[in-house]
């Protein structure tokens, strides 16, 4: 029997991994070793064809809108280089004759059991042959059965969507944490792990440090470029290879160290160049700050970086973007009677440098948890649970979110474009602006809208006084102090 990845399934079927797990949690489509079955699958989606991908196609258009990839290409899809094209063809070819030799040999096997069955059948009546009766309709059975239970058709659409699927991409699974991913196009392994959010180790992702060493399992891979760190003899003969280097050929299982918390991830310093200074209102603007090519702003999201001028003020804020994206951050600045305004609001301009220092904080998703997300933010706090949700788009792993936002400043919802664009992108992301200030009118909206708040998890960011009686409220409400993380920010 044919199995199935889930995040390769999901692409089959044309719906999100979230919802294809939430499916298997309520029973109605049964998995192996957390794979899913051909058949199964067509059992669960009956329509299914190469034509069948809007739901993929809405959250791919989203997930480019809400992070723009960072690699040649921009958001679009580029083809593997012609080598590794050619191998995922040759691979595809040998697995395809494969499969078409068994499935002859073991018709033509049945075929012969069925004749010998037949003969025997005409010996004299008596236990023996009675048996035989049993076995030879026990085989009709099997056969009939085996034929009726996919439709050819659609069996054969889903093959060829997955061949397609395969030479497009390469599917990649990391042990021990069970996290995989899709390398498209040309990008590396390691390029392709921070799109879809995760957090392998690395450290100049240029092939120098060797910070990105992992192990392969089993699969092929393609060094895409040189790198100046030697690998050892012994190591390559262990499978070692340098996954900023190096793309996937065929799907792999790769043994790579993975930071889980907060506080696995290095303090860093980066020297990074002003890109854009959008002016979102009189007393606040949107910094957007890139990196070196060569260094890229290990975070999680949700997390703070601390950023200093060329004139040396500084400031703790929120960053504001997801870390699929490590090169390309935003922060949020609200105007306080402090030097770092002054100097953002009355002079500051695109290409100063700027140095960002950090991760700080450990207001991070809980990626292991699949439970409903609520998110809300009072005020500036958007800059946080902003990271959060982008996050919780690229790993696909939550099985609903919503965004409550209260604020009370004049701008109001600056960013309440991009909630609405999540809102129609995704099925399972709801979005709710509020103006009050008040939250007696969010826990209303919250008791309204769930119906079982104590089995979802919370995330709370603002100022302290918002932040901290908003989580008093959840707790009367009856969710569990655990299920309910905050950050306290200046407005």
């Amino acid at each position: 029997m044919d199995y199935l990845s889930l995040s390769r399934a999901a692409r089959l079927a044309g719906v999100t991994r979230a919802e294809l797990q939430a499916r298997i949690r309520r029973g109605e489509i049964p998995t192996f070793e957390g794979a899913v079955a051909v058949n199964d699958l067509l059992r669960a989606y009956p329509s299914v064809s190469l034509a069948n991908d809007d739901a993929l196609e809405r959250t791919t258009r989203i997930k480019a809108l809400a992070h723009p990839r960072f690699h040649a290409g921009g958001g679009e899809t580029t083809l593997p280089d012609p080598e590794v094209l050619l191998s995922r063809l040759q691979g595809l070819s040998a697995g395809l004759a494969d499969r078409a030799a068994r499935l002859e040999s073991a018709t033509e096997l049945l075929d012969q059991i069925g004749e010998q069955v037949d003969e025997l059948c005409r010996l004299p009546r008596g236990q023996l042959e009675e048996s035989l009766l049993a076995l030879r309709d026990w085989l009709r059975g099997e056969r009939a059965r085996l034929a009726a239970e996919a439709n050819p058709d659609q069996r054969a659409q889903l093959i060829v969507k997955d061949a397609f699927l395969r030479l497009m991409a390469a599917n990649v699974k990391l042990i021990p944490s069970g996290h995989d991913f899709f390398v498209e196009g040309n990008e590396s392994i390691l390029e392709a792990s921070v799109r879809a959010g995760l957090t392998l180790n690395y450290g100049c992702s240029s092939g120098n440090c060797g910070g990105c060493k992992a192990r392969v399992v089993s699969g092929e891979t393609w060094r895409l470029r040189e790198h100046d760190y030697v690998i050892s003899e012994r190591e390559k003969a262990m499978g070692y290879i340098l996954t900023c280097s190096h793309t996937a050929v065929t799907d792999l299982v790769l043994e790579a160290a993975e930071a889980n918390r907060a506080e696995d991830l290095p303090y860093q310093e980066i020297r990074a160049s002003l890109r854009k200074l959008e002016r979102l209102g009189p007393d606040l603007v949107a910094l957007s700050i890139q990196t070196p090519r060569t260094q890229t702003l290990r975070f999680m999201a949700g997390q703070r970086a601390l950023l200093t001028l060329e004139s040396g003020e500084s400031r703790e804020l929120p960053i504001a973007s997801c870390p699929c994206n490590g090169r390309h951050l935003w922060f949020y600045v609200r105007r306080q009677a402090d030097a770092f305004s002054e100097a953002v609001f009355g002079g500051l301009r695109p290409g100063q440098l700027v140095t960002a220092s950090g991760p700080l904080g450990d207001f991070v998703l809980r990626d292991e948890a699949s439970e409903p997300a609520i998110f809300i933010a009072h005020g500036d706090g958007i800059a946080p649970i902003k990271s959060l949700i982008e996050h919780a788009v690229s790993i696909d792993h939550i099985e609903s979110f919503q965004l409550y936002w209260d604020t009370p400043y004049p701008e109001a919802h600056h960013q309440a474009q991009w909630g609405r664009a999540l809102r129609d992108a995704l099925d399972n992301f709801g979005f709710t602006p509020l103006v009050s200030g008040r939250v007696e009118d969010l826990m209303a909206l919250i008791r309204a809208d769930l119906t079982e708040p104590t089995g979802a998890r919370f995330y709370v960011a603002g100022p302290a006084e918002s932040v901290r009686a908003t989580r008093a409220a959840l707790l009367v409400l009856g969710v569990e102090a655990e299920r309910i993380a905050t950050e306290e920010t200046a407005t």
